[in-house]
């Protein structure tokens, strides 16, 4: 339930290829246990969460389809690599060599997922107002 401690774990050092990259979800299990896991689950599905609602508040107040569709793309794109990486993790799916959002090592994937975030609290503030 709880893991062997933060930075205690024995499996990236000698058995996991790319540990800090594809397999950091397995690395997190080790470490962090159950409530590790069960923790960043539940921060993706509440990412998840807010940017589909983001998209859907952005249509009914303005009226924004492109809004909606943004929103509800780019959140997706966040989700479904995460549960992707999850999966494969688990080996549910086959190897793809996706990283974990925010979590995984690579400097050009974050700078991505800040880049969606960003674009996506940028639709939560709605359109600008035109200048007379």
């Amino acid at each position: 339930v709880w893991g062997v401690g933060l930075g205690n774990g024995k499996e990236k050092l000698f058995y996991l290829p790319e540990a800090h990259n594809d397999f950091i979800f397995a690395v997190i299990g080790e470490e962090l246990g159950f409530l590790g896991i069960a923790a960043v689950v539940l921060v993706f599905l509440y990412l998840t969460y807010k940017g589909i609602r983001i998209g859907w508040d952005a249509y009914r107040k303005f009226g924004d389809r492109f809004a909606l569709f943004l929103a509800i793309g780019l959140t997706l794109i966040l989700g479904l690599q995460g549960f992707i990486n999850m999966s494969v993790t688990l080996g549910v799916l086959p190897t793809k060599g996706l990283t974990l959002p925010f979590i995984s090592y690579g400097g050009s994937a974050l700078l991505i997922d800040l880049f969606i975030v960003g674009v996506i609290l940028s639709i939560s503030k709605g359109p600008k107002a035109k200048k007379t």
